[in-house]
């Protein structure tokens, strides 16, 4: 069966016309009367549009598949609520060049700015002085080489860009002089001091194969508002639903319902919490590939499984990966609307055809969700080239093996966030691969790799691309890392156990299981706090989990140091990078510093203002760097001068309601308000209006003393009683 859809864009029915008309409506040419400076020999300036208040495009050339025709509209009144803000650089030292083979771009880049983004990384935030060939992949070590290599940056200068292409993007973080740009003095490395290695460049400069390229840029007064309209370009974050938010333990792969069941008694009996259950690939009857159809030895009844799971308040969530075996009950449907090569001899849906699609989503719907389940791990759609199909697969609907892999997780998460919003269901699930504009997607990134201050760093890094990431724990040679790492898990977009094959429980190191319990519930009565900071990521673009170089008030204290000869580990003697990646934010006021295994001590970074302990209350410092001396029974956690933490007030997580009894914490001694969020916790009913928001204020009385005071503005979905809680001894 030949398709005659080349991609997306000839369809009209499909969501990228949205940013045909925004750009129609919202075109503004003005220059600013800024300086000329003199066009680059070979290259042409790029022309800018205004598409809206602070986000700019340029184009040129043509293009194929377009990640943006996979995300949700942009919430153009939330972008506009952020004011606007000039161009940040010269219009005139923007510049492309289109050759046969390959475009590119050339952007200017002052000597003082750092860039951050780039998507999911593990090591290092500021980009500059490096080069990253952007391509999904699982990671291993090669630059740009990731689950989630997303082509935009972040700039500190309150600036981002995104290269919109589906192409492997290669950019040039401020290395690569141009002989007609501004170069920096010449040294002689014999002779000379402070020779460098990667001279400093004056641009970032970026390419594709391809014959166009469509660039973004998104305007702020800093970083994070910078990420904000990114984001809410993007259709806003996810509001997961409240489940989501809860513990997920996914089993051993060959276990079965009785397996299961036994798991569950497990649970109840060491008191632990379970929300969600994952089921790895033993549920299905043939698995890599998949057949997406239930082993009936080891599930016999699903539809009555999934019942009394549910019956206790537990989801299930499926592993596949999207390679279809010829056993599979819909390979048939399938099979015309496959690539021409074979993933662990599976083949390899082309799901830019809405043909395709259907046959997976109605698949699906018939013999899980309607049974059921929650959503999915959709697995090994990032993959080596020697799993994956190779660069020159050829695939029915005519679109470029390149491309596709690339946008594969995305679009994977596209449909299926599509097709549950139709039964008005929110999902939270898994997924190994993302890209372009995923942060309105309900899905979480996670991996093969295993290092845990890399999944810190991780962790900060998805925040500047609109991604949310899992730092899963799975197993551990010592209780203290276990513990540690559970802390870490605690203090992220997912609390994950994944135990697929390493059959650990939360009580696997007896010494300290009461100490994982505890961070469990401490997590579970933040709900309230960390719900309403993904209502902002949803309304305003906030990530719920970020970086601190988007935090007011923030000094990366980034340092350069070294740079001695060796000529087996320094050849070209170049410093050494120190940066602060074990830190970052959760909502607008808990800091949070993970401690790794053997740390009997840490340093903080606190930005400026003063910040208080969030166990004890206690001053903790105002823009310095303090050293702290570590306990095994606690994450540091540190909140700003003001700060108003609602929190659930059951003892036990077990215990926890979504709309129980709450307690109001404050810290500091400054006066604040705070709105808190709730709603039904799992539909889409919250956009037409179905939520309540109840306004949390701290006043000062005129003998000095702090009061607080609650308001409620709605009248569904409110919290229970509101006790406050004085957590800083008043003067």
């Amino acid at each position: 069966m030949e398709h005659k859809i080349k991609n997306r864009h000839a369809n009209t029915n499909f969501k990228n016309m949205k940013y045909r008309l925004l750009t129609g409506v919202f075109i503004l040419s003005s220059l600013f009367g800024q300086a000329q400076t003199p066009s680059i020999p070979g290259m042409d300036k790029l022309e800018w549009k205004k598409v809206m208040p602070g986000v700019w495009k340029a184009s040129f050339g043509e293009t194929q598949l377009n990640a943006l025709d996979y995300t949700d509209p942009p919430k153009v009144e939330a972008i506009t609520a952020l004011g606007d803000t000039p161009f940040p650089f010269n219009k005139e030292a923007t510049q492309f060049l289109l050759h046969p083979s390959r475009a590119s771009i050339r952007l200017p880049l002052d000597e003082t700015e750092s860039i951050y983004g780039l998507g999911l990384e593990f090591k290092g935030i500021n980009r500059r002085g490096n080069v990253y060939t952007l391509k999904v992949d699982h990671y291993g070590g090669v630059q740009g080489y990731t689950h989630a290599p997303v082509p935009f940056y972040v700039s500190s200068k309150g600036y981002g860009v995104l290269i919109n292409s589906s192409k492997r993007v290669k950019i040039h973080v401020g290395v690569g002089n141009r002989k007609d740009g501004k170069l920096p003095e010449l040294i002689d490395r014999t002779t000379g001091k402070n020779w460098a290695a990667r001279p400093l460049s004056d641009a970032i400069e970026a390419s594709v194969q391809d014959k166009g390229l469509e660039i973004y840029v998104f305007c702020g007064k800093n970083p994070l508002e910078a990420v904000q309209r990114y984001n809410l370009f993007c259709g806003g974050g996810v509001l997961p639903p409240k489940w989501g938010l809860g513990f997920w333990h996914r089993v051993s792969t060959q276990f079965s319902s009785d397996d299961v069941l036994k798991e569950i008694e497990d649970f109840k009996k060491y008191d632990f919490p379970l929300d969600v259950l994952g089921l790895e690939p033993g549920w299905q009857d043939f698995a890599y590939p998949c057949s997406f159809d239930w082993d009936k030895t080891r599930f016999p009844d699903p539809k009555k499984f999934v019942k009394t799971l549910g019956d206790q308040g537990i989801k299930v969530n499926l592993w596949e990966n999207p390679y279809v075996a010829p056993t599979s009950s819909m390979f048939k449907a399938i099979s015309p609307f496959t690539g021409s090569h074979t993933v662990w001899l599976g083949e390899v849906p082309d799901y830019t055809l809405p043909e395709a699609q259907k046959v997976l989503l109605n698949h699906h719907q018939k013999n899980h969700l309607d049974i059921g389940i929650s959503g999915y791990k959709f697995d090994e759609v990032d993959g080596y080239d020697f799993w994956l199909w190779p660069d020159h697969a050829t695939f029915p609907s005519g679109n470029d093996a390149v491309e596709i892999r690339q946008l594969y997780g995305l679009i994977m998460q596209d449909m299926f966030t599509e097709h549950l919003k139709k039964q008005n269901k929110r999902i939270y699930s898994l997924v190994r691969s993302s890209y372009t504009g995923a942060s309105s997607k309900g899905f979480v990134i996670y991996s093969d790799y295993y290092g845990h201050e890399g999944y810190v760093t991780a962790l900060v890094n998805s925040s500047m691309s609109g991604l949310l990431w899992t730092p899963e724990i799975r197993s551990a040679k010592s209780a203290e890392e276990w513990l540690r790492r559970f802390q870490t898990v605690c203090f992220s977009p997912m609390m994950q156990l994944n135990a697929w094959a390493s059959k650990t429980k939360p009580w696997s190191f007896p010494e300290v299981t009461d100490m994982v319990r505890d961070v469990i519930q401490l997590r579970t009565s933040l709900l309230p706090y960390i719900y309403t900071a993904f209502y902002d990521y949803n309304q305003k673009g906030i990530p719920p989990f970020r970086a601190m170089v988007l935090e007011s008030g923030y000094d990366s204290k980034e340092t350069l140091s070294g740079g001695e000869l060796d000529d087996a580990e320094n050849p070209y003697e170049e410093l050494k990078k120190t940066e602060v990646t074990d830190q970052y934010m959760m909502g607008p006021s808990i800091l949070v510093a993970p401690v790794f295994t053997g740390q009997t001590e840490r340093k903080v970074v606190l930005p400026k203002g003063n910040w208080y302990d969030f166990y004890t209350g206690k001053y903790a410092g105002n823009g310095e760097i303090v050293t702290i001396k570590t306990r095994l029974d606690q994450i540091p956690l540190f909140v700003k001068d003001g700060a108003i933490i609602p929190m659930l007030k059951a003892t036990k997580a077990t215990d926890q309601k979504n709309n129980g009894p709450l307690e109001v914490r404050h810290y500091g001694t400054k006066e604040n308000q705070y709105i808190l969020y709730n709603d039904d916790g799992e539909s889409y009913d919250y956009e037409k209006g179905e939520y309540a928001q109840t306004e949390l204020s701290v006043e000062r009385k005129r003998n000095g003393e702090l009061v607080g005071k609650s308001t409620s503005l709605s009248k569904k979905f409110n919290y229970g009683k509101i006790t406050w809680r004085w957590m800083t001894k008043q003067q």
